[in-house]
């Protein structure tokens, strides 16, 4: 996988420099169907990517975001899983936390991956066994044990929610656009956890889970389940990433919940 990772990060570098490139000449931006933006600068990075990947490795499948998916792409052992701009948002209102980030699946688990983040000079990357760096610097997840006073990213209303059957305690809470970049956060210990009740897509977590797991954090659903990639269905219903210790305490307190599959 060595050579597959040297190829996603470079690819993820020239598209974050693209992206920079096509904010500063101005972007034009529209609303998908379900009410999430996009912009030019998506589509011509989703291209930018989708031809240099696609020439160096034809015999992969390719799954993203911002193309229209290919069935084909099931039949393919390996496959890229990318998010061209993963927090558009904070792209659009000059915030910092959005990335571009790139996975190879094989036997529908990321064995090579890339989170690039322009604007904080910050690139993560794992391979399957070869530990998880940011800027060439290896990283590893915290031993945070405990919720109360954890570093936790979510969204700060839900935990005051009045149908939590037991209250959370005092957390740390704060947010960041890029759910793959929470992932990361979590992964190189500034962070003990993310939680997301709410349906996230395999190019969202592909790269990300790998990145954590090589550090050594935890990456499930919200019933405890693993996750697999190149589905009919890339959708998941939910998501938490924490240190080990940390992982089980948030999992008892949220498995109850029904969610769509």
């Amino acid at each position: 996988m060595t050579e597959d990772l040297a190829l996603i990060e470079a690819a993820a570098r020239e598209a974050g420099a693209e992206a920079r490139r096509l904010k500063a000449a101005g972007l034009k931006t529209w609303a998908k169907d379900g009410g999430s933006p996009v912009t030019n600068a998506d589509l011509a990075v989703d291209a930018l990517l989708r031809t240099g990947l696609g020439e160096a490795r034809p015999d992969y499948g390719w799954l993203s975001e911002e193309t229209a998916d290919d069935p084909a792409r099931l039949d393919r052992r390996r496959l890229f899983v990318v998010d061209p701009i993963d927090g558009t948002v904070a792209f659009l209102k000059d915030k910092p936390w959005w990335t571009v980030c790139i996975a190879v699946v094989e036997d529908g688990q990321p064995v090579a991956a890339c989170i690039h983040a322009p604007d904080l000079d910050e690139t993560f990357v794992a391979s399957r066994g070869g530990g998880a760096w940011r800027n060439g610097e290896r990283i590893a997840a915290g031993d945070c044990a405990a919720i109360e006073d954890c570093r936790m990213l979510a969204a700060v209303k839900m935990f005051s929610h009045p149908a939590w059957p037991t209250p959370w305690p005092p957390m740390q809470v704060e947010a960041r656009n890029s759910v793959a970049y929470r992932l990361c956060l979590v992964a190189d210990g500034r962070f003990d956890a993310a939680l997301a009740l709410s349906s996230k897509c395999e190019w969202d977590l592909a790269a990300a889970e790998l990145i954590c797991a090589e550090a050594g954090a935890v990456v499930t659903d919200h019933r405890g389940r693993a996750f697999s990639y190149n589905r009919p269905n890339p959708q998941f219903p939910s998501l938490i990433a924490a240190t080990p210790a940390l992982h089980p305490l948030i999992l008892e307190r949220v498995r109850h919940i029904d969610l769509p599959d």
